[in-house]
């Protein structure tokens, strides 16, 4: 059997080189960060609503949020701005709480429009005019500059079935998907003959740390398989995924990864309810079951971001839908952010008119994200100028007073 086999068999790829610091546990005291990835550019505008812009009401007659205190209409944030009503339950409460925090007009100012060019593009967080190196990602360089190498400062992961580009590089990171955690593909006693087969050699940590891995996750899901004749928690979806992420995290991993697809509304949008209205009620439902499950302690120390790889056209299709866009809307939440900047929208802002659309038809970058993550990491890490740089190559970081 050859080593991609075994490791395909144990839920991590290739790629990840599962090592031994990923067994032991995070750093005491130390920041957590999720990133979590909207794949499919999706609509920033009916998410965090322009409720004060007339033009936002002319641009959208059929898939518009209705202003607050209207039927169906937005949850006012602001005099500005609202928040999807089906938010409500699930996110409204964070932000209430000052445990969330929204970063308008975010994004990169690659042109491509191109869902895959934009994604492999942040997911490098390279410069944008020189040559891609595929083998490295902003969040793996992140790792490295924390000390995923010789030192035992944090334990990365991707909760998904491939090594995503963003974890790419030289530090060290298992990833395993968790929508689907079941039976284990191989038994006890196939793993044992497995691990004889490369005893004494070069293979026989990686094979082993890597059934290790695997062994910790299925002992953690035991608990909710054992519980779920009970009703104790949702059984589809994104918020069991991210509370079985939440679990992890609270006990050995620290920083993560994790995407989710079905964004791309051209057509069929919806408005206050329909197509994306479902889907941002099962994201906010999973982050508000992450930020429940890993514990009040741990949830102090973490940081959520939600990105997605561009936003869609301001103006609606002739479909009832949106295209491909520019500028998008950023999510931060955590149980620590700053009291002055929780419950507010954050960055660099423009009115919401048709004047300041970028090219007639987007939302503009003006919080370009590699800055955004940038001041995030200064304030979560210390990093130092020297430090950002590893990261972020020549990038000045933003700091929006979030943590």
């Amino acid at each position: 059997m050859q080593r991609r086999d075994v490791l395909r068999l144990l839920g991590a790829t290739a790629a990840s080189g599962v090592a031994g610091h990923l067994l032991a546990a995070p750093a005491a005291g130390g920041a957590k960060l999720l990133v979590v990835f909207l794949r499919g550019a999706y609509d920033c505008a009916n998410v965090l609503v322009p409720t004060s812009s007339d033009f936002y009401y002319a641009a959208r007659p059929n898939i518009a949020i209705a202003r607050p205190g209207e039927p169906d209409g937005a949850l006012a944030l602001d005099g500005q701005w609202g928040l999807h009503p089906v938010l409500a339950l699930s996110v409204m409460p964070l932000f209430q709480k000052r445990q969330a925090a929204f970063v308008a007009f975010a994004g990169t100012d690659d042109l491509t429009r191109s869902h895959f060019e934009t994604q492999d593009s942040i997911e490098l967080g390279q410069a944008l005019d020189g040559r891609r190196d595929y083998r490295s990602g902003f969040l793996n360089r992140l790792a490295m500059v924390l000390g995923a190498g010789p030192r035992v400062d944090v334990s990365p992961i991707a909760f998904t079935s491939q090594l995503p580009i963003a974890l790419r590089g030289e530090a060290k990171v298992a990833n395993m998907a968790l929508a689907g955690v079941g039976r284990p593909g191989i038994d006890e006693q196939q793993s044992q003959v497995i691990q004889s087969m490369y005893r004494n050699t070069s293979l026989a940590q990686p094979v082993a740390e890597g059934f290790q891995v695997r062994d910790d996750v299925m002992r953690s899901m035991q608990a909710e398989m054992d519980a779920a004749s009970r009703d104790a928690m949702s059984a589809k979806g994104f918020e069991l995924v991210a509370r079985r992420m939440a679990r992890l995290m609270r006990e050995r991993f620290d920083l993560a990864f994790v995407d989710i697809g079905g964004w791309d509304t051209h057509v069929g949008q919806g408005g206050a309810t329909g197509y994306l209205a479902n889907r941002l009620d099962e994201l906010g439902r999973g982050v508000s079951g992450f930020a429940s499950e890993i514990g009040d302690d741990a949830w102090r120390r973490t940081v959520v971001v939600v990105i997605s790889e561009f936003g869609r056209t301001f103006r609606e299709n002739g479909n009832r839908g949106t295209d491909h866009g520019h500028g998008t809307v950023y999510w931060v939440l955590g149980g620590g952010l700053a009291a002055r900047a929780g419950g507010r929208v954050v960055g660099e802002q423009v009115a919401v008119t048709q004047d300041r659309l970028f090219q007639n038809r987007d939302y503009p970058v003006l919080n370009e994200y590699r800055a955004v993550f940038g001041g995030l990491f200064k304030r979560m890490y210390g990093l130092s100028p020297a430090q950002l740089d590893r990261v972020f190559e020549g990038v000045a970081p933003k700091d929006l007073g979030v943590i």
